[in-house]
């Protein structure tokens, strides 16, 4: 994998919105999230040309999404790249991305839910991309960066030491405050108490190069010419989460049932799954899709001692920690540990 240059501060990144142009819906999240990245991280954000446009204009000109977005690779004064937010139009992006322009730029791109597509293309130009937050939700925080979000950011994309050993947060949200109600910027969302993630299976270390996202994106883009070949998932750490539809855990199910099918499960080294999104799901839920997924790991053949980690602090849930593509990770489940052994970028 190509590692690209850690963010400085100082550094200009280009906000790019690549499915729901929310920035032109609610220009006020966009420019608190902004805001925030700016003044927390040091970063210069620097919209692309379409970033602030109409989401109406946006959904009719999927190719100018993506000619942003190939600008920003291309932009030799532009370090590093943010989704604005996620929705589901980034799979109208495929006709128009050049692969070979993101492996000649290489450099940070992060983002996550729909994103999940962008990541993919990035993953088939071989460059480490980060499944973390967008300006929109996690930047834009209400009231501020969660200092756990901070601190995984400074992790993955800023420093070239190894990422380190990751732990739950302090807490957790899924609260939904109207983004267009400039009162609820200053107001904290209500927090769940610290939820350890769970260990369901195995009795033996896995490590391998970490791969995934949003579960209902990767569904859509099975058979696409982003979807990785069968040996580059050799002896991954799949991570997945779900969205804030909350889809049913039979339909998570099935839709692990889909990666079994191809070949993916019974070669890798480890599962990961976020906590279940959905800001109107019970937490009591929570282990109907632990049920789900063991009962599919235990009717396919040699994934009984597989290391399968849930409720993880990554994906629709805040705060998140950030996944580097491509770089290796290690689940130890007698130790109960994750821990992401490299650097993901470089000097």
């Amino acid at each position: 994998m190509l590692r690209p240059k850690r963010l400085k501060p100082g550094d200009r990144v280009a906000a790019v919105s690549l499915s729901w142009g929310g920035p032109g819906a609610i220009p006020i999240r966009y420019d608190a999230g902004r805001r925030q990245l700016e003044e927390t991280l040091g970063l210069h954000v620097v919209a692309t040309p379409h970033a602030l446009r109409e989401p109406e204009w946006l959904a009719a000109h999927p190719e100018a999404r993506a000619a942003d977005l190939m600008e920003a690779f291309a932009d030799p004064s532009i370090a590093g790249i943010v989704s604005t937010v996620g929705g589901d139009e980034s799979i109208r992006l495929l006709p128009h991305l050049d692969i070979d322009v993101i492996a000649a730029h290489p450099k940070v791109f992060i983002g996550y839910s729909d994103t999940t597509v962008s990541h993919l293309a990035c993953f088939k130009a071989g460059l480490t991309s980060f499944y973390g937050p967008a300006v929109m939700a996690g930047f834009g925080e209400n009231g501020g960066i969660f200092p756990y979000t901070i601190d995984a950011m400074r992790r993955a994309c800023f420093t070239s030491a190894p990422i380190g050993q990751l732990k739950p947060a302090d807490g957790w949200t899924v609260e939904r405050l109207e983004w267009s109600d400039p009162a609820n910027q200053q107001r904290r969302r209500t927090m769940h108490p610290s939820m350890p993630w769970r260990f369901l299976q195995g009795t033996t270390v896995g490590e391998g190069p970490l791969f995934g996202g949003c579960i209902e994106v990767l569904d859509w883009l099975r058979g696409t010419p982003v979807w990785p070949d069968a040996s580059r998932l050799n002896g991954a750490v799949l991570f997945l989460e779900t969205s804030e539809e909350a889809p049913s855990p039979g339909a998570v199910a099935r839709m692990l049932r889909n990666c079994a099918s191809m070949g993916v499960l019974r070669n890798l080294s480890a599962l990961l799954f976020g906590r279940p999104g959905g800001p109107t799901l019970p937490i009591e839920r929570f282990d109907d899709y632990d049920r789900s997924i063991l009962h599919v790991v235990a009717t396919e053949e040699g994934l009984r001692d597989l290391p399968i980690v849930t409720c993880m602090d990554f994906g629709h849930t805040d705060p998140m920690f950030v996944l580097p593509y491509g770089i290796r990770a290690r689940v130890d489940p007698v130790a109960r540990s994750f821990t992401i052994v490299e650097a993901a970028v470089t000097d």
